[in-house]
């Protein structure tokens, strides 16, 4: 998988659009990042500690905890160059829904879906 295959999947997220955070290309829905490119084969992304922790155990050459801080937050490395697609596709997903705002049937207003467990 490329960077630029990666690339396609954030941007077909709905309301994605493409940015930059220090020099390096991001992603971001509603103004939040929920992926961002910081080198060739990596990619970060925005996960609750609970999924952060499920995806470091099961997928162990695929997802790391960013050192310090960021990953106490739940940023989260993804090392795609090997990965198969459909299990990016679904980890960009989840890190989309925990920053996309949601419709509020009621209002018409957008609701932030933080802390969302989108892991299934």
């Amino acid at each position: 998988m490329t960077s630029e295959d990666l690339v396609q999947m954030a941007l077909a997220m709905p309301g994605a659009e493409e940015s930059a955070h220090f020099g390096k290309r991001d992603f971001r829905v509603g103004g939040r990042i929920f992926l961002a490119l910081p080198e060739p084969g990596r990619a970060v992304i925005k996960l609750t500690r609970g999924q952060q922790a499920m995806l470091t155990e099961t997928e162990p050459g695929l997802c790391a905890a960013v050192p310090g801080g960021w990953g106490h937050k739940g940023w989260t490395s993804v090392y795609f160059a090997a990965a198969e697609a459909d299990t990016v596709h679904h980890m960009v997903e989840i890190a989309w829904g925990n920053v996309a705002p949601r419709q509020d049937p009621g209002t018409g207003t957008g609701a932030a879906r933080r802390g969302k467990d989108t892991t299934h």
